[in-house]
């Protein structure tokens, strides 16, 4: 059961929290890659290397290393949880056995295993699991705020762990709906991943006024997706766009050359 108290949109935040504490004391931490993937059959396990690294020129680096889940939203958002709360959640199946501890001197870096042992019982070849490996720095090192006001900072870097079997790969993206919005000048494209991989893609779109003939290439739109996951991705409507009638083509590309889905729409637009 998820318990909704518990959510909390994270990724961001630290994103905005680590540049700031980069510009002030120089504490950071670096942890590559930023995703891991594991194929590993039931009754098997599989090791793989993450780096961490302490970014910071004169603060030693006392870590912990702990784990969590983690999901994406309908609109791609990155939700937290903690260890176990999710159906797909591994998180139990995760270990660390070179360290739950780490102690980094300024630039130093670590490589430490981590592996997923799947339990015997599986017995769903096409699911596909995660889980967060959080690292953690336990030493909050004293500064100033722009302020002025004396603060302590404490850094943490999430690595995102998928797990699938060994099954052939599946990848199928299928589109559910796409809408126009002219008053907030704005197109949302709804899809569904049904496949059984977790998906990395871009949304080309394209707009063809039907009275001249000419095309506007907008902006990509990059997206993650898990098996099962809908997603609602926004694509904004250029700001000078012309009075006029207009056909969109949307192209959502995964990866597979043999299979990019595409939806077209007719609209009146008034500049």
């Amino acid at each position: 059961m998820i318990h909704k108290g518990y959510i909390r949109k994270l990724f961001s935040l630290l994103t905005v929290l680590a540049v700031t504490f980069a510009m002030h004391a120089q504490v950071g931490i670096s942890v590559t890659p930023p995703r891991v993937y594991f194929t590993v059959d039931a009754g098997h396990t599989e090791t793989k290397e993450v780096i961490v690294t302490n970014v910071s020129e004169c603060h030693t680096m006392e870590l912990s290393v702990t784990l969590g889940d983690w999901q994406y939203s309908e609109f791609g958002e990155n939700m937290m949880y903690p260890a176990d709360s999710l159906d797909n959640s591994c998180a139990a199946w995760v270990s660390v056995p070179t360290a739950s501890y780490i102690s980094l001197k300024p630039k130093e870096s670590r490589a430490i295993s981590v592996g997923i042992t799947v339990p015997i019982t599986e017995n769903d070849p096409n699911k596909v699991h995660t889980a967060m490996l959080y690292v953690t720095q336990m030493n909050p090192v004293d500064d100033v705020n722009e302020q002025g006001a004396n603060i302590k900072i404490n850094v943490r870097s999430g690595i995102k762990l998928f797990r699938r079997s060994s099954v052939p790969r599946i990848q199928k993206v299928d589109i559910t709906n796409l809408t126009v919005d002219k008053e907030k000048k704005e197109m949302w494209l709804e899809f569904l991943n049904e496949g059984n991989v977790w998906l990395e893609g871009v949304v080309n779109t394209y707009l063809v006024n039907s009275a001249t003939g000419k095309e506007i290439e907008l902006n990509n739109n990059g997206f993650y997706t898990m098996p099962g996951d809908l997603r609602k991705l926004r694509i904004a409507l250029p700001d000078d766009l012309e009075t006029g009638k207009y056909t969109a083509t949307l192209m959502v590309d995964y990866g597979d050359a043999n299979n990019i889905e595409a939806a077209e729409i007719e609209f009146d637009y008034e500049g």
